[in-house]
């Protein structure tokens, strides 16, 4: 019997999962993704060329593999029949090789529209949604009104949309947003036939039957910091981005869980409103976001960055029972002189080192200086050629997290990878 080993981002998203379930998935016959939706964009490299995949598993691009969206999933498929032109264009067959859970719920047109009208209703007060529909088609699957990938097999699907679309433009209406809700309505009906062309399955049989036999990787979005639960709450996506999110979004039991990768990037960065300790609003802030380009691979919009938080680091890797960390972008500090630390808070003028039920509150980091290796790691794939400085920080880390960095990522290309 196999096991389904696991890729989660360990801070708030961005993180680096694409590039890493793209080298990890030629390991695996078959790559999961089990939550989130399109607001989550995973960056690949490969090739000379570079992709981005939003529902899309990263295992895509790997010759023969299966590719699963699981029922965790909330899928718009107009977002994802553009996904698959894409990838047609290089000679990539997405009927061949996805498959989808009819348990994933449906993003309508209207969906999108409400998360504008209630994002523009909020105020100063908003969370920063990527505004693609995905709180409100979760909010609808919990309040048990949604629509899901299985429906558009009904004879009656077209009487379900139109009941579900009138209940959002009356909640619109209530919010007094002036909205087209028909503009993208035909471009959607289209989108669903394309959706009828591909493999829909019942995902818990399926995923259990492959592990009969053969492994699975599955492919967290966003990150443990925005999960629903044990996030930075309210400032969260909608959905379980921590290691139970697997088990409900594939249909597997804990028992059926390997190895839990735990990505992170060697400092901090976070796109939209919420809380962010470790926040640098200096020009050290303004470089990492330069050398790191960090925009948003969906929204392009400017990430916010700050040191590494191995607070925040240590509580979801407890969450998460992670096996193997897997550090990123580490070569983005090569030309820092210092680097900082944060590994303990000051909250109320008593310094801790455990994440606060409330994150908003008034956070002072407790930083621990480093000296900077100040090398060009990018070139570098053996462990014995790292600067000592380099070396050391890894050290530290490891014994504050009690877990071993079993990867280093020096670059956005496949090769530019370090096993330890």
């Amino acid at each position: 019997m196999s096991k389904i080993d696991i890729v989660l981002g360990l801070q708030w998203g961005d993180e680096g999962k694409g590039k890493i379930v793209d080298v990890l998935a030629g390991r695996y016959p078959a790559v999961a993704r089990f939550q989130g939706g399109p607001n989550a964009g995973h960056s690949l490299h490969f090739d000379g060329r570079s992709f981005v995949v939003r529902s899309i598993p990263s295992g895509i691009f790997r010759e023969g593999s299966t590719n699963l969206i699981g029922n965790g999933v909330v899928l718009d498929p107009i977002t994802f029949r553009e996904e698959c032109g894409n990838v047609a264009k290089i000679g990539v067959d997405p009927k061949e090789k996805i498959l989808i859970s009819k348990k994933a719920h449906l993003i309508l047109p209207t969906h999108r529209l409400l998360d504008a009208a209630n994002e523009a209703a909020a105020g100063k007060g908003k969370i920063g949604s990527t505004l693609k529909g995905i709180g409100p088609t979760y909010t609808d699957k919990v309040s048990r009104h949604g629509l899901r990938v299985g429906d558009i097999l009904a004879p009656d699907f077209k009487e379900r949309f139109a009941k579900l679309k009138t209940r959002h433009l009356q909640q619109i209406a209530d919010l007094h947003y002036e909205c087209a809700p028909e503009k993208d309505e035909p471009a959607w009906m289209e989108a669903i036939e394309f959706l009828k062309g591909f493999k829909l399955v019942d995902c818990e049989y399926f995923v259990n039957s492959w592990l009969d036999e053969k492994p699975m990787l599955a492919e967290g979005a966003q990150g443990s910091m925005l999960d629903i639960d044990y996030g930075s709450y309210p400032f969260v996506t909608s959905s379980s981005t921590t290691i139970g999110g697997v088990c409900t979004g594939l249909g597997v039991a804990p028992s059926r869980i390997g190895k839990v990768y735990g990505i992170f990037k060697a400092y901090c960065t976070r796109v939209g409103s919420g809380p962010f300790p470790t926040e640098l609003f200096d020009e050290t802030g303004e470089k990492l976001r330069r050398v790191g380009q960090e925009y948003g691979a969906v929204t392009g919009r400017p990430r916010r960055c700050g040191w590494l938080d191995l607070v925040a680091l240590r509580y979801t890797v407890m969450l998460n029972g992670v096996t193997d960390l897997i550090m990123m972008k580490a070569d983005c500090l090569d030309d820092f002189d210092a680097i900082q630390v944060c590994t303990s808070y000051k909250v109320d003028g008593k310094e801790t080192d455990q994440v606060p039920f409330d994150i908003a509150v008034p956070i002072e980091p407790v930083y621990t200086r480093f000296e900077g290796w100040k090398t060009d790691l990018t070139g570098i794939r053996r462990e014995e050629d790292l600067p000592k400085a380099f070396l050391d920080y890894i050290a530290f880390m490891e014994r504050y997290l009690k877990v071993r960095i079993s990867v280093i990522s020096l670059g956005p290309d496949r090769d530019a990878t370090i096993e330890r």
